[in-house]
């Protein structure tokens, strides 16, 4: 008889909403939520498969900057959870060129936190926005308004209840796939598809 590790640690997997999560949770339906970090204490996502009708040229001009990358021009911004909705958290390629040593922080921006394991981190401070301004920064960004976060036992609870499944997570499903091909690419990762999910689920 088995029961849920203590030390579960799902830190740079995706969480994939599973039709029951439409019921009183309609902000996570269909959602697919990029895990950067997970311990005892809880857990911090962004949502990377719902934008909210902002691109990045435009959020830049709120914050004065314009956007020097053309490879990123027109790049929707995306809601990345229901909390800090005015804040901007930026997930990107690590800057730096080896891995740091115990207690060095090689990274450019100010307020940066390296995703254990995944060659990815996450920012939110203001400098890697002026970086992409000056035609510089990540090689490839995902940002988002907001991010998701569960308190001590509170995703366990959840995953328990089958409200989620958890997989690897893909970079190449975080930045290059269509967004609108995110939730069935991130199912596909554990050779799934929407229709396996559940013979009551209905889609509008």
């Amino acid at each position: 008889m088995s029961s849920p590790s203590p030390s579960m640690n799902l830190t740079h997997h995706f969480l994939i909403a599973m039709p029951g999560l439409e019921e009183g949770a309609s902000f996570f339906s269909r959602s697919v939520v990029y895990l950067c970090e997970h311990s005892e204490r809880g857990a911090l996502g962004l949502v990377i498969n719902k934008p909210m009708g902002i691109n990045l040229d435009g959020l830049l001009e709120k914050v004065d900057l314009t956007l020097g990358r053309e490879d990123l021009s027109g790049a929707p911004v995306f809601h990345g959870g229901p909390l800090q909705t005015e804040r901007g958290f930026v997930l990107h390629d690590a800057m730096r060129p080896h891995a740091p040593a115990e207690g060095e922080d090689t990274s450019p921006y100010a307020s940066t936190m390296q995703i254990s394991a995944s060659g990815l981190e996450m920012t939110t401070s203001k400098d890697v926005l002026e970086a992409l301004s000056h035609g510089a920064g990540p090689r490839r960004v995902l940002v988002t308004l907001g991010y998701a976060s569960w308190g001590e036992g509170q995703l366990e609870s959840e995953l328990a209840e089958n409200s989620w499944l958890t997989v690897e997570a893909d970079p190449q499903v975080i930045f290059d796939a269509p967004v609108k091909e995110r939730y069935d690419r991130a199912l596909g990762l554990l050779g799934l598809q929407a229709w396996m999910l559940s013979p009551e689920a209905g889609h509008a």
